[in-house]
């Protein structure tokens, strides 16, 4: 399945909570003042948010004029260009070292998928051929370091561990110092899952970040927000309070066939001004996806 295929599939619910409400409008209808309002008001129900479905409507408007039309017929192909213009000009490539290991941190709330993300992302990273080494750092919880192993093993990675209970920063220390003397490309951080009410444990993220900075230079190379998007417009909340303790540079969304909420992978672009990097299109081990803007906009947008 190819990687258009596996969005179109992998949005099918979200594309049915946009299509359900926006159908009728684009079918004999003539464009007029009514039809735009509708239409806001259905983006807005698809969880786009009110800024980014205004936003999106008033796009669709000026190509329309643009183009002449008199009637909606082409309108599903004008919100797809304007959904695609939303999410243009960010770089959702991951970024590298320029020489020794890359290490990516990997962070978020309790329950958005970060350990299984870490480890399909390990996956696609072994297929391309890479050395990599996992850091299990949530060491709050002895069932997270044994998820972490078992990806470990799963994977053919090397994992760095430390008892339940023990300090976070000192199992990334020793990561860093396992991926120098092993010679790894990437070192993949898994973290606690904390709540982002909760001021000790982000200080604690603070910790973390500052010790990899000191003992690897240029780390962490990515700072990866997982999201779950079936919480729809609270993820926009955790962005925001994450980014204060430290400089997320990508975020991972998950779960998105499972909710009809995909649509706020918009208004959370728009509004942070942070790159989507990864999308989970499903529960296999090669269902986590680079993001395509082109594919989700076409995932999303078109019946």
């Amino acid at each position: 399945m190819g990687l258009f295929d596996k969005f179109r599939r992998g949005l099918e619910k979200s594309r049915s909570a946009v299509w359900d409400k926006l159908a009728g409008l684009f079918q004999g209808r003539k464009l007029d003042e009514s039809l735009y309002e509708e239409m806001e008001e259905a983006l807005i129900a698809a969880d786009m948010g009110v800024d980014s479905a205004l936003w999106l409507v008033e796009r669709v408007r000026k190509a329309a004029r643009q183009a002449r039309l008199t009637d909606a017929e082409r309108l599903p192909e004008l919100l797809q260009q304007a959904v695609e213009e939303a999410l243009a000009g960010l770089d959702p490539a991951m970024r590298s070292a320029p020489e020794g290991p890359s290490l990516y941190l990997v962070v978020g709330v309790n329950g958005t998928g970060k350990t299984t993300t870490i480890g399909k992302l390990a996956a696609r990273l072994r297929g391309e051929g890479k050395r990599v080494i996992l850091a299990a750092g949530d060491t709050f919880r002895a069932a997270a370091i044994e998820q972490l192993a078992e990806w470990g093993k799963r994977t053919g990675c090397d994992v760095v561990r430390h008892s339940p209970g023990a300090d976070p920063a000192a199992v990334m220390f020793d990561a860093v110092q396992a991926g120098k003397a092993r010679r790894a490309d990437v070192i993949l951080c898994d973290t606690a899952g904390r709540l982002h009410n909760k001021g000790h444990l982000m200080a604690e993220l603070f910790k973390i970040h500052k010790v990899v900075a000191r003992e690897l230079p240029g780390a962490p190379h990515e700072v990866l927000l997982v999201l779950d998007g079936t919480t729809g417009q609270n993820a926009l909340t955790q962005v925001q309070v994450f980014r204060e303790v430290v400089p997320v540079s990508g975020l991972v969304v998950t779960k998105l066939d499972g909710t009809a909420k995909g649509g706020v992978v918009i208004p959370i672009v728009r509004e942070t001004g942070i790159p989507v990097k990864w999308v989970g299109l499903g529960e296999g081990i090669d269902d986590l996806e680079p993001f395509d803007a082109h594919s989700y906009a076409a995932g999303i947008c078109r019946p």
